[in-house]
C-alpha cells in the first residue's frame, strides 16, 4: 500500500485506453499479497465518475468483491453507463485482472437538489489530539508491526477512540458493539469532489469488518481469523473533505456463518453526517491443524 498521499493520489490517476475502459495502475514495493479492497473500490469509483457530467456527484456505491486481486499487474475497469436520466446517473464498473472479472460495483450519482434535511445527532467523543494515534497501538505488537504499518498505512492519519469490549463498558447495554476512530489523509488533497469521494472510499474499507470482531475479544489482524471484504456499500449524504478529520462511529447489528456485517455513520468534526457505511465479511474461525 502506499505510505505517502502522493502515492494514493497518483492510484487515483487512471489511464484511460478506450471509451469508458480504463486502467489502474498498483503500489510499488507493498508487502500484502492481495490488492487491498479500498484501493480496487477507489479506482473504480474513479473511473465512473469520469464518465460522469460534472454537475452529478455520487449519493450511492453498492461493490461486490469476488476474487483476490492480484497486486503485481494493474487492473483494469470496463464502465457501463446503465442510465443517464434528468436527475440521475448510474454506472456498472466491472474490474478485471487475469481475463477474470475480481470486483463490481453499481454507482449512482445526483445533480444537486433542494429537499428536507435531517440527521443523528453526533456522539460525545474525545477529540482527535485526546484519542491514541492508530500507529502507536499497532507498534505495541513489535517493530516488525510498527515498520508495517508505517510502509503500508501512513498516508491517512488514523485515531483509536476505543470500543465496547470490556464487559462492564456501560455502552454495551446499549449496542453490542461501538467501535470509534477519527481519520484523515496525512495531508492535503486537490480541490477535487471526485478526488476526496474516491480518498474516502479508499480508506472507509481498512477498520470497518474488525467492529464484528469486538464482541467476540478478536482482532483482524489474530492468526484466529481469516478476513475478507465481501460486499461493501457507502451512502453519501453530504459532501465529504477526506483531508479533514472524519469520526468513524462503527457498530455491529449481527455476525453468523463466519460472515460479520458493520454499519458506520460519518461525521465531519463539525457534527455534520456525511455518509454512512455498511460491510459484510468474512470472519472465518481458524483452527489450529493438530
Amino acid at each position: 500500500m502506499p505510505a505517502s498521499l502522493s502515492e494514493v493520489i497518483g492510484l487515483l490517476d487512471l489511464e484511460q485506453l478506450e471509451v469508458g475502459l480504463y486502467r489502474g495502475s498498483q503500489p510499488e514495493g507493498s508487502s500484502l499479497k492481495r490488492v487491498f479492497g479500498g484501493q480496487v473500490a477507489a479506482q473504480a469509483l474513479m473511473a465512473a465518475q469520469l464518465t460522469v457530467p460534472d454537475d452529478r456527484h455520487v449519493h450511492s456505491l453498492h461493490l461486490y468483491f469476488i476474487l483476490g486481486g492480484d497486486p503485481s499487474i494493474p487492473i483494469v475497469y470496463d464502465v457501463e453507463n446503465v442510465r443517464d436520466g434528468r436527475s440521475f446517473t448510474t454506472r456498472r464498473v466491472a474490474a478485471r485482472q487475469h481475463g477474470e472479472i475480481i470486483f463490481y460495483m453499481t454507482a449512482s450519482f445526483q445533480v444537486v437538489e433542494d429537499g428536507w434535511d435531517h440527521q443523528d445527532a453526533m456522539p460525545d467523543v474525545p477529540s482527535p489530539d485526546e484519542a491514541t494515534p492508530l500507529a502507536d497501538i499497532v507498534a505495541m505488537r513489535g517493530p516488525e508491526a510498527a515498520e508495517h504499518w508505517k510502509n503500508e498505512w501512513s498516508s491517512f492519519d488514523m485515531r483509536y477512540i476505543g470500543d465496547n469490549r470490556a464487559e462492564d463498558d456501560p455502552q454495551r447495554t446499549l449496542v453490542p458493539v461501538a467501535q470509534r476512530l477519527w481519520f484523515r489523509a496525512d495531508g492535503t488533497l486537490p480541490e477535487s469532489r471526485i478526488i476526496h469521494n474516491a480518498a474516502f472510499t479508499y480508506i472507509s474499507d481498512l477498520s470497518l469488518l474488525g467492529a464484528s470482531l469486538v464482541p467476540h475479544g478478536q482482532v483482524i489482524g489474530s492468526s484466529q481469523v481469516q478476513p475478507a471484504s465481501l460486499d461493501h456499500t457507502i451512502w453519501f449524504h453530504r459532501p465529504v473533505s477526506a483531508d479533514q478529520w472524519l469520526l468513524y462511529d462503527q457498530t455491529s447489528p449481527s455476525a453468523s456463518g463466519a460472515r460479520g456485517l458493520s454499519t458506520a455513520r460519518v461525521f465531519a468534526e463539525d457534527g455534520t453526517l456525511v455518509a454512512t457505511v455498511a460491510q459484510e465479511g468474512l470472519i472465518r474461525r481458524v483452527t489450529p491443524r493438530d
